[in-house]
């Protein structure tokens, strides 16, 4: 029997809980494990949107879209309803940070270094254009060229030494790079050095995901899978009970994944080009976020 994709999460909630060990961070108490990894396949058009509970994908696209955009104002989520960044752009914890932007400016965060990598930052109200190293243009220049697309040099890094200082939050997920092999598959490696597993890294599957079947869409590539390499895999002490109820529920088949249009420009692309079909999923899990 094929074991389905999204047991290897639930194997990994055991696995944190019975051999991971206690540590007391910047944000509460949680179980660590460090150094995990997971594979998804994503062939077929194939999202691994998790089923054992009710993922907000919709928030998680959205957020992706701001992310490609070069935008790092949370007042754009926020009139989408995306709440994901609401925490971090408060002024409390801007001023925790030490930094005297407006409220919701979230200083030079993922956004900034994909599109203008270590362009000296201002206020999220400027415009960068052509500022820095436009890091996820020149991903789609060599993903699109035919002898480039195989180099092993195709790197998208979001931490930027430079900057951590000027960021409501430094990165989590900080690193990925592509492959594309000789049947022109294109697959995607991500490195997070932090991951929040009942809430953050469900999100980081879908994004990562949702990215791949991007870029493979636009740059007229098949889709092969996305690999997850985390270091500080951990749970909140108040998340371990949700997730034990979480662990035992049945996956279910992974959505599919349509982008309706192809455009000349990664920027065009908007919400209303992706449709997911047959996503069915257990209720929703309860749980709180930690700054």
């Amino acid at each position: 029997m094929i074991k389905h994709d999204e047991q290897q999460y639930l194997d990994m909630i055991k696995d944190i809980l019975e051999n991971g060990e206690k540590e007391t961070g910047r944000n509460g108490n949680t179980m660590v494990l460090f150094g995990t990894n997971m594979r998804y396949n994503l062939r077929e058009s194939t999202l691994p949107l998790l089923t054992t509970k009710k993922l907000a994908w919709k928030s998680c696209l959205k957020e992706l879209l701001w992310f490609i955009s070069g935008k790092t104002d949370n007042k754009i989520l926020k009139e989408q309803k995306v709440k994901i960044w609401n925490l971090n752009g408060s002024r409390e914890f801007l001023d925790s940070r030490n930094l005297n932007y407006r409220e919701d400016d979230l200083g030079p965060v993922y956004g900034h270094q994909w599109r203008h990598f270590n362009a000296e930052y201002d206020n999220c109200d400027k415009s960068y254009e052509e500022k820095g190293v436009d890091q996820l243009s020149n991903v789609i220049k060599m993903l699109k060229d035919p002898v480039e697309r195989f180099s092993r040099r195709i790197v998208l890094s979001a931490w930027n030494p430079c900057q951590l200082d000027e960021m409501a939050l430094p990165p989590c997920h900080i690193m990925m790079q592509f492959h594309v092999n000789q049947n022109s598959e294109l697959s995607c490696v991500l490195y997070q050095r932090s991951g929040d597993f009942g809430l953050g890294v469900p999100f980081n599957i879908a994004s990562y995901s949702f990215l791949t079947h991007l870029l493979a869409h636009h740059c007229d590539l098949k889709v092969k899978e996305f690999i997850h390499f985390i270091g500080n895999t951990h749970i909140y002490e108040d998340h371990i009970e949700p997730l034990k109820e979480q662990m035992i529920r049945e996956p279910k088949p992974f959505p599919k994944i349509i982008i309706k249009n192809k455009y000349d420009s990664i920027d065009e692309y908007k919400f209303e080009d992706f449709e997911i079909k047959d996503y069915l999923h257990h209720e929703a899990v309860k749980m709180n976020m930690s700054a």
